[in-house]
């Protein structure tokens, strides 16, 4: 275990799937809610309301032992029949479940998608907020602004990249928009932390008129 080892915080919304995490070591991510693949030291998970007592928090997390693609169809042979059974998932292979003491809770009731941290937060973290750099919770308040309007975008996380700046990708008619923090062209749009978040989401929606208007998708989370 070293402070910088990735740890990807997923969501569980089923207790058939936490079983299977419990019994069988894997869990699965929708492939193309992820493109450009994922990478990660630990995987946590962070349950949902149909966990009673637990929904909410982040009570456990395992050591990531690899990564396969198959079609859902094909991990949950039970649900043939499911909408997205012809869909390509990743196959996250991991260890033993182990307990996280005391479990990261949201008291903010935060909306969670996917996170990604680091170690040396996720051990010392009571909440939520503790998993995020302050760059990375910009990011994630400009991405459900967004996400508010309508428009989805991906997101990459400081620690994602091994401190790569977080970054939100957007998808649109003519082409991907890249807003970042720290831009690597002047054809990224700058992201910047001192300004009011309602000033930089103007911003992103008037780019995004110009390059056709976003193109809509429909993003599962754990389907």
């Amino acid at each position: 275990m070293f402070p910088e080892d990735r740890v990807l915080v997923g969501v569980i919304n089923r207790k058939r799937d936490l079983e299977i995490a419990r019994t069988q070591h894997w869990y699965r991510i929708p492939q193309r809610q992820h493109p450009r693949g994922v990478n990660a030291e630990y995987v946590a998970f962070f349950l949902s309301r149909a966990f009673g007592a637990q929904n909410g928090s982040i009570p456990y997390y395992a050591q990531w032992r690899g990564l396969e693609l198959a079609y859902r169809r094909d991990l949950l042979p039970k649900e043939a029949q499911h909408p997205r059974a012809g869909e390509v998932y990743y196959q996250v292979q991991m260890g033993e479940l182990k307990e996280k003491q005391p479990p990261i809770l949201n008291p903010t009731r935060r909306t969670i998608t996917f996170i990604y941290t680091t170690w040396d937060r996720f051990v010392v973290a009571r909440t939520i907020a503790d998993l995020y750099s302050k760059s990375d919770y910009f990011v994630e308040r400009i991405f459900h602004a967004l996400r508010d309007k309508g428009v989805y975008a991906e997101r990459t996380w400081a620690a994602e990249y091994r401190n790569k700046a977080p970054q939100l990708r957007i998808l649109c008619e003519k082409g991907t928009l890249i807003a970042s923090t720290e831009p690597d062209d002047d054809d990224e749009l700058f992201l910047d932390e001192t300004v009011q978040d309602d000033k930089i989401l103007a911003g992103i929606l008037a780019e995004i008129a110009k390059q056709g208007g976003p193109v809509m998708l429909s993003i599962p989370l754990n389907e």
